[in-house]
């Protein structure tokens, strides 16, 4: 597999502060990745601008929200997201079956070409900070079971760490979308995630789309960062 079907797979993560920098980086990026990731603090202060510049470096658009609220709301906020064009908009699947059911019904009305992902337990939390919200299943058995109810209620992908992809794979089968954050690269730092995997774990486990921020952000070069990231992806795919 050559070096642009891996791009494909790789996800940036527009983790900056404010427009500009978010611009900046993500002009020395988007020729080595295929979707850029606008998160919570890019979009709360730049809004729709922020994807708007991220769609005009012809990669696609990942909004990470993680929206998660009463059915209604996320119903009408999937919409808005949809209307923006944007590729891919998180939702949290412990929100329930009807919330991801009106978030999977609104986005095939409003832009059929937007996969909703449903986010199952973020990878910055281990099975002792889901027991201290009372949730008493181990983290990867709480991911397979939300992954398949955001798979009966329609969701066209999930969200979950390497530890976990290969169950979720097994899971909910060959045609929901599975995004793997909490890629580090070999030797990385770890820094606040628990749950991390390398791109050749992530891949050879059944991940679709490889969601990377800081080693590539950090990098002295993040064109070379993304570039190694791509040649460590092309070997798992051999």
């Amino acid at each position: 597999m050559n070096a642009s079907r891996s791009r494909s797979h790789l996800a940036f993560a527009l983790d900056y502060p404010d427009l500009e920098s978010a611009r900046r980086g993500a002009s020395l990026v988007a020729p080595h990745v295929g979707v850029l990731k606008v998160g919570l603090e890019l979009f709360v202060k730049e809004g729709p601008a922020a994807v708007s510049m991220a769609k005009s470096l012809g990669c696609k658009v990942f909004l990470d929200l993680k929206l998660h609220d009463i059915e209604k709301t996320v119903e009408r906020a999937v919409a808005t997201a949809g209307s923006l064009g944007v590729d891919y908009l998180t939702i949290h699947t412990s929100g329930g079956a009807s919330m991801m059911q009106a978030a999977a019904r609104s986005a095939q009305r409003e832009n059929p070409q937007l996969c909703v992902l449903g986010v199952t337990v973020l990878t910055s939390l281990s099975d002792a900070d889901l027991a201290a919200t009372g949730v008493t299943s181990k983290a990867s058995d709480q991911v397979v079971l939300l992954a398949r109810l955001a798979h009966e209620s329609g969701l066209g992908g999930l969200v979950c760490s390497t530890l976990e992809v290969g169950r979720v794979r097994a899971a909910v089968g060959a045609e929901m979308v599975l995004v793997t954050p909490g890629v580090r690269p070999l030797g990385a730092e770890l820094d606040d995630q628990k749950r991390v995997g390398t791109p050749a774990e992530a891949i050879q486990s059944g991940s679709d789309l490889l969601v990377v921020g800081r080693p590539i952000r950090d990098a002295a070069s993040p064109a070379q960062a993304a570039q190694a990231l791509l040649l460590e992806m092309d070997a798992a795919y051999l």
